[in-house]
């Protein structure tokens, strides 16, 4: 016998009795995010590698080494989509949503050839928002104050907000100058992915966890000392947005994140429920994406929030999904079942959102309700020839005290609106 395939490492199957949670975030999510005046777009898995050079940017640890990229068949570079960013910027300018404001966002599956860990996956799922066509700190205030209103939603309060700012292309340059000349001067105390990052990403420094890096930062120039007037004016507009709010946040000015088109505000929502991989949320502005992508200056700013992350932490907060099943109709007997079909669906008919499982393959009573009781049904529904006859069901509550009792058929649609 051949040995069974299974799933491709760090590419996870997600099973039923886990599902509920996945749905309550992205339920939760799509309520709030209307609330808003989001609207959804959903983009393909698949984009030219080219995309993702240009907007990530080439010397990225995502571009050199953790994108699934490949040659199809005419030879092009295609690459699943490592994040949601690029491809919601290519989509809005190919289809000309950029004349006005837009305000996007899009959930699904994202994919990175890295080292598989807690939280961290080759396919992970992301929901990911997107604001063009506004310039002002107000829109960075709205994404945030976004986030926390779906925390509440989700009844999630161990998060902590840090948020920097990154100041503009130019201030940007500067203060690269300033932070390469500090750090070639102690390069032989840098751990070695930094002293590769020394030439070609430096920023990404900052972000360094390796403790003997960190001690170097503490005396590294500060970006703040380059900001200009306008860049400060945006950030304290931030703050005093998020203060007006009632929103906590901490100002990290070694927060830089991970991709070459930040702007301005960037943040993040860490948790120490998840150890090491503690950011489940993070984000900010990104002015100049649009344009380097072939669209018109826009300004622009969004975040995304990693879905496996969220499940376990809502796993480990005890969240307790919703009975997955109403009903079980039990059937017994060759009428019987030759009737129960039409049977569920008049119910169906009645009561749209009824939860109700038909017994299938035939088989006892006794069976059938051991299968009754393990579906987690709240009612057994028993429909046996001699029920049928005298035009009656069986009522069974598997999970209260109310014992068994019969109905005539046209009765049975309003006890269930009544008790469920």
């Amino acid at each position: 016998m051949s040995k069974y395939i299974q799933a491709i490492r760090g590419m996870h199957d997600i099973l039923p009795e886990r599902i509920a949670i996945w749905h309550r975030i992205e339920e939760a999510a799509r309520e709030v995010l209307a609330g808003y005046g989001y609207s959804e777009i959903r983009t393909p898995l698949v984009e030219v590698t080219e995309l993702f050079k240009r907007s990530i940017g080439e010397v990225t640890d995502i571009v050199e080494k953790e994108m699934y990229s490949f040659a199809d068949r005419h030879g092009d570079s295609l690459s699943l989509r490592p994040e949601g960013t690029a491809s919601c910027v290519r989509a809005a300018i190919e289809h000309g949503l950029l004349v006005q404001p837009q305000r996007l966002w899009y959930q699904g599956p994202m994919f990175r050839y890295e080292r598989p860990q807690r939280g961290r996956y080759r396919q992970f799922h992301q929901i990911g928002v997107e604001a063009f066509g506004l310039a002002g700190p107000d829109i960075d205030v709205e994404v945030i104050l976004l986030t926390a209103r779906l925390w509440r939603r989700l009844g999630l309060d161990s998060f902590r907000l840090e948020i920097n700012t990154l100041g503009d292309s130019a201030e940007r340059q500067v203060y690269r100058e300033r932070l390469v000349d500090y750090l070639q001067a102690r390069a032989d105390q840098l751990d070695a992915d930094s002293q590769r990052r020394l030439s070609t990403n430096p920023l990404r420094i900052l972000d360094s966890k390796h403790p003997e890096t960190q001690r170097l930062l503490v005396d590294a120039p500060s970006l703040m000392d380059v900001l200009g007037e306008e860049t400060r004016a945006h950030f304290e507009r931030l703050r005093a947005g998020l203060d007006a709010a009632g929103i906590d946040y901490q100002i990290n000015p070694r927060l830089v994140r991970g991709l070459d088109y930040y702007n301005r505000t960037v943040f993040e929502w860490i948790t120490e429920d998840l150890g090491a991989q503690g950011t489940v949320c993070a984000g900010g502005r990104y002015d100049g994406l649009v344009e380097q992508l072939g669209g018109r200056a826009t300004p622009a700013v969004g975040f995304a929030m990693g879905l496996e992350r969220l499940v376990e932490i809502l796993e480990q907060s005890g969240f307790a999904p919703e009975r997955r099943l109403d009903a079980y109709l039990v059937a017994v007997g060759e009428r019987a079942e030759a009737a129960a079909p039409a049977l569920a669906e008049r119910l169906r008919d009645a009561l749209p959102r009824l939860r109700l499982q038909s017994n299938g393959g035939g088989g006892s009573f006794k069976s059938q309700f051991k299968k009754a009781d393990k579906s987690g049904a709240r009612f057994a529904l028993i429909l046996g020839d001699e029920e049928l006859e005298r035009g009656v069901i069986g009522v069974k509550d598997l999970r209260g005290e109310s014992g068994q009792r019969e109905l005539r058929h046209e009765d049975v649609a309003a006890f269930l609106t009544e008790m469920l």
